[in-house]
């Protein structure tokens, strides 16, 4: 998860690359964000619109973008705790051109609209986390589900979205346990969950997302920052127990060398090598589940 050790890893990580803020401000600038992504094999021309989505707690703000042209299965992108931003609509779009319709959710919405921290701001600045804390405070276990259940019929309800397959969620940082609870709560719509540098996915307590796999039908993507599982190396061990007890298939791989947040483009510790090779395994998690 993230904290004070995420945010030194930060600062870190851009000195060893030899970059000052205002440099890293300027290449992960929005207009520079699609840049920094690796090129998409035949990608597909998409068309892309904010939207708004009712949900019960008020009207949530997010990105929908989709191929042009047919039916595609749906997958909602859950981002990381610095909230809705160019880099998840960047990643959005990148797997729009891969043939999915794809929204990309604010999960701040009842406290905020719009992105929360901008180009050169990091959470390792005390101002930051002061700021966005609040709003991660908000969200609950059972917010995730109230939400995922409106996003998934707001989804549902596009004529780009082929109903007849099974709908993937993805999770960054806090929100990749949100992909485990809805795969439990929505067994009958969510084929496939990818989760990324999860924290608290597998707990101790009484509602940990973990004990929830028997109630799954889904396969699972779990790619976890290799200094996440220096500070919590039980976690996976319980998760494979967990998955394989439920007989449920999930591939759960430290990725070597990797820091908490390295998927984002626009983070610190962005680690190009590794994020590609996790998404190509997300492809093919979603190639075999929802195709």
């Amino acid at each position: 998860m993230c904290d004070e050790i995420t945010g030194k890893d930060e600062e870190l990580s851009l000195a060893l690359r030899g970059l000052t803020r205002r440099e890293f401000a300027a290449a992960t600038a929005a207009t520079a964000m699609a840049l920094m992504l690796p090129p998409v094999a035949n990608a597909l021309d998409v068309v892309e619109q904010d939207v708004v989505v009712a949900t019960p707690d008020g009207e949530a703000d997010c990105y929908f973008v989709h191929p042009g042209e047919g039916k595609h299965p749906a997958v909602m992108v859950w981002p990381d705790v610095k909230g809705i931003r160019p880099a998840f609509r960047a990643m959005g779009k990148r797997l729009a051109q891969s043939g999915y319709a794809v929204l990309v959710v604010n999960p701040y919405y009842r406290t905020h609209k719009g992105r929360l921290v901008f180009d050169g701001e990091f959470f390792s600045d005390p101002a930051v986390r002061e700021r966005l804390m609040p709003h991660a405070r908000s969200l609950s276990p059972e917010t995730c589900v109230t939400d995922g259940r409106a996003f998934a019929a707001y989804l549902d309800q596009q004529a780009s979205v082929d109903t007849g397959r099974k709908m993937g969620v993805t999770g960054y940082c806090m929100t990749g346990s949100y992909t485990l609870r809805l795969a439990a709560a929505m067994p009958e719509r969510i084929g496939a969950g990818g989760s990324f540098h999860g924290g608290r996915l597998a707990t101790d307590q009484p509602d940990s997302p973990h004990l929830l796999t028997p109630q799954m039908k889904a396969g699972f993507l779990i790619a976890i920052a290799e200094n996440d599982d220096e500070r919590n190396p039980v976690e996976k061990e319980r998760l494979r127990e967990a998955f394989d007890a439920a007989g449920v298939e999930a591939e759960i791989e430290v990725y070597a060398g990797t820091k908490h947040g390295w998927c984002p483009p626009d983070s610190a510790v962005y680690d190009e090598k590794e994020a590609d090779r996790a998404w190509g395994r997300l492809l093919a998690l979603f190639e075999r589940e929802l195709g």
